[in-house]
């Protein structure tokens, strides 16, 4: 998608006599380039934050992805449930090896905190409900093996949220809070 500011730009060069650099400070078309280019600065952000936010959720299904079994065949519940622990403890080998590395007296690295936090954050997640594609529907599975990584591409898939205690309740895309 072309930004604004492109096709802004374009049109005040083809003035007659005009160039982006001989413009007057307060000019209307000067005006015209400050808030085009502003409007971009925006969308950019936007999307940043966005793709920030979502990153999470991608990284779940794309690991769930790649640990599904060879055979795609629906997926009973202690099946699911191990898949969902073993993400759980997906960065344990590399907290043990940021708190062995720790001298005594030193506060931890910020990459300990944030693991922390994060495994601290899933594991609740995981005893209120964790949000995962519905494995023990085949529909579901055949086009989690097809998906291609796009936050779209995820959109026509189902969802659950499975707790620690085995119960599933479905879910909706994108994730919203806990169950």
């Amino acid at each position: 998608m072309p930004s604004k500011l492109v096709k802004v730009q374009k049109h005040v060069t083809k003035k007659k006599g005009a160039k982006p650099t001989a413009l007057h400070e307060n000019s209307r078309d000067a005006r015209r380039l400050r808030k085009a280019g502003a409007r971009d600065d925006k969308i950019t952000k936007q999307h940043s934050v966005r793709e920030k936010a979502n990153r999470q959720w991608l990284e779940r299904v794309a690991f769930l992805s790649d640990n599904l079994p060879d055979t795609l065949h629906p997926m009973e519940m202690p099946a699911v449930q191990a898949l969902a622990e073993e993400y759980l403890t997906r960065n344990e080998d590399e907290i043990e090896q940021l708190q062995s590395e720790r001298r005594p007296g030193r506060p931890p690295a910020t990459r300990l905190t944030l693991l922390e936090q994060q495994k601290k954050v899933e594991a609740k997640e995981y005893e209120t409900g964790f949000w995962v594609p519905n494995l023990a529907d085949e529909e579901t599975l055949i086009k989690l093996d097809k998906w291609d990584g796009s936050w779209i591409g995820l959109a026509n898939m189902r969802f659950v949220r499975i707790d620690a205690g085995g119960k599933v309740h479905e879910s909706q895309f994108p994730p919203r809070g806990a169950a």
